[in-house]
């Protein structure tokens, strides 16, 4: 990590982390809120995997793709907006877009996914509401952000919380040391994704049944990213992501 005026942390490789899950409510979210990140990471050597609660089939999409097409190709879109990004291990769970709850069906699922990956970190949806960018606080994304919490904490770690898990599937508990939250509020950790930034633009253009403007896309997110590099000190052209980091002991 590096300390620029501000009193930002930016990231820098070299961390000890080898292993990321990312955990995100819907297809687009992980490219909307950390894309750039995960390609800094992957460019670094991290091997970084993706468990996507929902296959998206609420997501607004031409009314030509019925509902009962739509999860098949939000899934093919995710994949190929992960390649961009250097990642080829996606879980899809399943989880009915729009109506994702907190619970234990939830938790479990995501434990099972931790304990399969190990990482060394989550990167997950932030349980708070932002109220200033609600766009970002979908309730789906709330509950999602609170589920992976739980599973990091205590859950994925304990062998009695969901015992099945070890008993019927052999998944050992895995201990996450950090969780990485984006698009939450009182961020203290940025990721420079300048050199990434180009790919975080082909990812989100990956999802074509989304961006109505995939042209217009690419001010969106430099517009965005630019911001945030601002608010972490780094320098006038640059992009970044920001996140809030939990170490959970």
């Amino acid at each position: 990590m590096s300390d620029l005026g501000s009193g930002a942390r930016i990231w820098s490789p070299g961390d000890g982390v080898s292993r990321a899950l990312v955990v995100t409510a819907h297809p687009d979210d992980v490219d909307f809120g950390a894309a750039g990140t995960v390609a800094t990471l992957t460019d670094a050597g991290v091997e970084v995997s993706y468990c996507i609660v929902t296959n998206g089939d609420a997501g607004e999409a031409d009314p030509a793709i019925s509902r009962q097409d739509l999860p098949v190709l939000r899934q093919k879109e995710q994949r190929d907006a992960a390649a961009q990004v250097g990642v080829s291990d996606v879980t899809f769970l399943g989880h009915a877009d729009g109506h994702v709850k907190a619970d234990h069906s939830l938790r479990r699922d995501i434990s099972r996914v931790i304990r399969r990956v190990r990482p060394q970190r989550v990167i997950t949806q932030s349980p708070e509401r932002v109220w200033d960018r609600i766009f970002a606080s979908h309730p789906d994304h709330l509950a999602v952000g609170e589920a992976a919490v739980c599973a990091v904490y205590p859950d994925a770690r304990s062998a009695f919380i969901y015992p099945e898990l070890l008993e019927q599937e052999g998944l050992e508990p895995h201990a996450v040391p950090e969780l990485w939250l984006m698009a939450g509020p009182d961020p203290n950790l940025f990721v420079d994704t300048t050199a990434a930034f180009r790919r975080k633009v082909e990812a989100l253009r990956s999802h074509r049944s989304q961006i109505a403007d995939p042209v217009g896309i690419e001010d969106r997110l430099r517009s965005w990213g630019g911001s945030v590099a601002r608010a972490a000190g780094l320098p006038d052209g640059s992009t970044a992501e920001g996140f809030r980091v939990v170490v959970t002991g």
